[in-house]
This record gives C-alpha cells, sequence and structure tokens, in this order.
C-alpha cells in the first residue's frame, strides 16, 4: 500500500474521542466523577500532605490564622473599641462566626487556583477535570473540622456546650456554604485559567465578604443603622451572612434568650440553598464549555 493509499484510508476512518466519550451534561459529569472517586480522594490527602509537607507543626498550621484572628478582633475590637460589652461570650462569639467562613473562604481560595495548579496532570492524562476544584472543597472540609472541634471544645472549657433545641442549625449553614462555594468554585477555577487576574480579585473579594459578615459585631448593629429597609433585606439574605447566623444560633449559647435574628430564617436559608443548586447546576455546565482548551491554555 502506498502513502497515498494509507492517507486515504485514514481519512475515511472516523474520528473517536480519547480518554472519555462524546457525552455531555452534569449527569454524565456526576457520573465520571463517581468513576473516579478514588482519584478524588487521593487528589484530597495529596492536598493536605502538600500543604504541610516540609512542617515540624503540621496541621497546627490551620489553626494559626483563624486563631490570630480571633485574638485580634477579641482585644482590639472587642476590648479596646468595646465591643465584647454589648455581646455575651465575645470570643465564642467571633470564633464562631471565623469557622464557618472559613469553610467558604478556603473553598473558593483554593478552588480558584486548582486547575492551574494541577496544569501538569491536566496536560498528560484525561480526568473529569472537575475533579480538581472538588478536592479543594474536601480538603476545606477537613479543616473545617479541626476547626469545628476547637470551637466546639472551647464551648465545653466555658460550660456552655450547644445542646440545645436549635444546634441543627449548624447543617443548613453549613450545606449552604459548600452550596454556594462548590458552584463559584467550579465557575471561578474555569474563568481563572483565561484570565489569571482572577485570583489576585478573588483576595480582594474575601476580604470584603469577611466585615459584610456579622462576625465581628452583631446582625442587629446593621438593622438599626439601615433601618427595615430593602439594604437591609438585601445584606441578611446574602448566603454568607445566613450561614454565619444560622451557625451562631446553633453554637453560641450565650445568645441564647439575648441575640435577635432575623424572621423567617430558616425560610431565608431554604430558599438560599434552593438558588445554589440553581448556580451549581448552571455553573458546572459553565465549566464544561469552558474545559475545552484547558490542556492548552495552562
Amino acid at each position: 500500500m502506498t502513502a497515498q493509499d494509507r492517507y486515504l484510508a485514514l481519512s475515511q476512518e472516523r474520528m473517536v474521542t480519547v480518554g472519555g466519550d462524546s457525552k455531555s451534561g452534569s449527569w454524565h459529569s456526576l457520573r465520571e466523577i463517581f468513576r473516579h472517586r478514588e482519584l478524588l480522594s487521593l487528589l484530597v490527602r495529596r492536598d493536605l500532605k502538600s500543604r504541610y509537607k516540609d512542617s515540624v507543626l503540621g496541621f497546627v498550621w490551620t489553626l494559626v490564622r483563624p486563631l490570630t484572628q480571633l485574638l485580634i478582633y477579641a482585644i482590639v475590637i472587642g476590648q479596646v473599641l468595646g465591643a465584647a460589652r454589648n455581646i455575651p461570650d465575645f470570643a465564642i462569639y467571633v470564633f464562631t462566626g471565623l469557622t464557618v467562613y472559613s469553610l467558604f473562604s478556603e473553598i473558593i481560595s483554593g478552588t480558584t487556583a486548582s486547575i492551574v495548579g494541577n496544569s501538569g496532570l491536566i496536560k498528560k492524562i484525561y480526568l473529569p477535570r472537575e475533579i480538581f476544584p472538588l478536592a479543594s472543597v474536601g480538603s476545606a472540609i477537613f479543616n473545617f473540622l479541626i476547626q469545628f472541634v476547637i470551637l466546639l471544645v472551647a464551648t465545653l472549657v466555658i460550660g456552655k456546650p450547644p445542646l440545645h433545641a436549635e444546634t441543627w442549625y449548624l447543617i443548613p449553614s453549613v450545606l449552604l456554604l459548600l452550596v454556594f462555594g462548590t458552584a463559584f468554585g467550579l465557575l471561578l477555577s474555569a474563568v481563572n485559567v483565561y484570565l489569571r487576574d482572577v485570583q489576585y480579585l478573588v483576595e480582594v473579594v474575601l476580604l470584603l465578604l469577611l466585615w459584610a459578615s456579622p462576625i465581628v459585631y452583631s446582625w442587629t448593629m446593621v438593622r438599626d443603622a439601615l433601618g427595615h429597609s430593602l439594604a437591609l433585606d438585601i445584606y441578611t439574605d446574602n448566603p454568607i451572612t445566613l450561614a454565619v447566623l444560622g451557625f451562631q444560633k446553633a453554637m453560641w449559647v450565650g445568645g441564647q434568650g439575648v441575640a435577635e435574628y432575623p424572621d423567617l430564617l430558616l425560610m431565608r436559608m431554604g430558599i438560599a440553598f434552593a438558588i445554589g443548586v440553581v448556580l451549581l447546576f448552571v455553573f458546572q455546565r459553565v465549566f464544561s464549555r469552558l474545559q475545552g482548551n484547558f490542556a492548552q491554555v495552562v
């Protein structure tokens, strides 16, 4: 067979996708992620180990940043500026908000850089690309659990463990941040491949969201400042604010009978969660559309 005959035969061959099939859709992506669940678990462990690879203290460093923030807020804002006078058990109040906010912050910052950070794997082998941001979500959950245990121990030390009828509020609070964090994490991780400034913009936005959440001040202070207005509703219905309020309602026992919360808090959280699920579906489809050129761009 001559070279011309071979080229002619090759031109008549049907194109076949290498590394996966040509199907698309969220359900197919979910099946692909499930098929690679062991690899996902491996990536989570790799992320946790590599973060503190040559560190003597290891995972203790997970607590350094929130504990440092706690000391600064408790001393400077709580004692010097006098915020602690209006908020019982101010240290627990602040650490409660920091714990749940850190979950969202770590998800967003980790997922945003996940595709670019794993460029070596993406260029070499086929994998469902969603695995990389999901691995960042997994490591953020692990770090959250460590901080949550410290928070729980702190409540036991002061003699006010969260053993009351509203403790279950921590479940919708965490789920709310998980769904919104994963949704925006998928979107930002894909956009960051094409526009690297996104990861730096995310750092600024996360800092703004920290101070835009009722962590070092109470929701009632915002209500008194804004009054019953549209601005208050926008502030309150922010999913981060709702999650922080729900977590405080669950873990901050010192606020029982003293703290005030928005009306219909659970219904607000339910509506926000439903919106988050829709965004998760939409942003996953955007991620799927953008992932085609990841290997070439990274």
